[in-house]
């Protein structure tokens, strides 16, 4: 790693990964990092050159970079339907800091991109678009690709009221066995987040898929009914570490390759 890449995750850490035990046990397991973009698309029928360049371009040279697979959705319930939402897996922390700059240094992906990355200003292709940063949970510490097929996806966002009570939300998962009752229940998981920055903090994110909404409220179903889950659910340790949630179903773009 160029000492440039180094200093450049070290500084992206900083007091925001406060929150994160960082040290030799945690950076064995090799987790992965996620960067969960949300674009605020333009008005009426002026988004097509963003799918464009992200298909032609953006994904092709994150995949050049060692990012990926890449992950391109859109809105079906309970979100905004102005948002294209990206997924970014990164294998560390310094990938995230210096992926902006290879990018810029890429001439195949500015060449390709070209039209979308030099839009003048009264000619915009997109309004913003936020980020939040995520390290994958212990328990499930590298993105699951689901299989190529028509699938939906679901995002939920559990915030809880302090840092404490969202470190033993993810212990639940992570050591209480929450992940595994997922899979004994037909919900299959794609990644486990837990954010270090981004908004509404602290909380944890994660994916599940399905193959259509009747397969996602049978999944449910039969987790909510799980034994295991009610012991679980009913332990006391893990009262109140949920204060809020928000979900989302999705649907992948025609060239996402999540």
């Amino acid at each position: 790693m160029e000492r440039r890449d180094f200093l450049a995750g070290a500084a992206l850490t900083g007091a925001g990964l406060s929150a994160l035990d960082v040290n030799a046990e945690e950076n064995a397991v090799e987790r992965e990092y996620y960067e969960y973009r949300t674009y605020n698309l333009l008005p009426g029928d002026r988004n097509g050159a963003i799918h464009d360049y992200l298909e032609k371009a953006a994904i092709p040279a994150w995949n050049r970079l060692g990012v990926g697979p890449v992950g391109v959705f859109t809105g079906v319930y309970g979100g905004e339907w102005t948002t294209l939402e990206v997924l970014l897996p990164h294998p560390s922390l310094a990938s995230i800091a210096s992926t902006a700059a290879a990018m810029a240094d890429d001439e195949v992906h500015q060449r390709d991109g070209a039209a979308f990355l030099q839009a003048p200003a009264d000619a915009p292709e997109f309004v913003r678009y936020e980020s939040s940063i995520m390290v994958a949970f212990s328990g499930m510490p590298k993105l699951k690709q689901p299989e190529k097929k028509g699938r939906i996806f679901e995002i939920r966002t559990y915030e809880s009221h302090s840092e404490k009570f969202a470190k033993k939300k993810i212990e639940m998962f992570n050591e209480g066995g929450e992940i595994a009752i997922f899979l004994e229940t037909g919900l299959i998981p794609v990644f486990f987040g837990e954010t270090l920055v981004g908004p509404r903090m602290p909380n944890l994110t994660y994916m599940l898929v399905f193959d259509d909404m009747a397969d996602h409220d049978a999944s449910w179903a039969n987790f909510v009914k799980s034994d295991k889950w009610k012991a679980l659910s009913g332990d006391s340790q893990y009262k109140d570490t949920v204060s809020n949630i928000h979900n989302r179903i999705l649907r992948p773009t025609g060239y996402s390759q999540i």
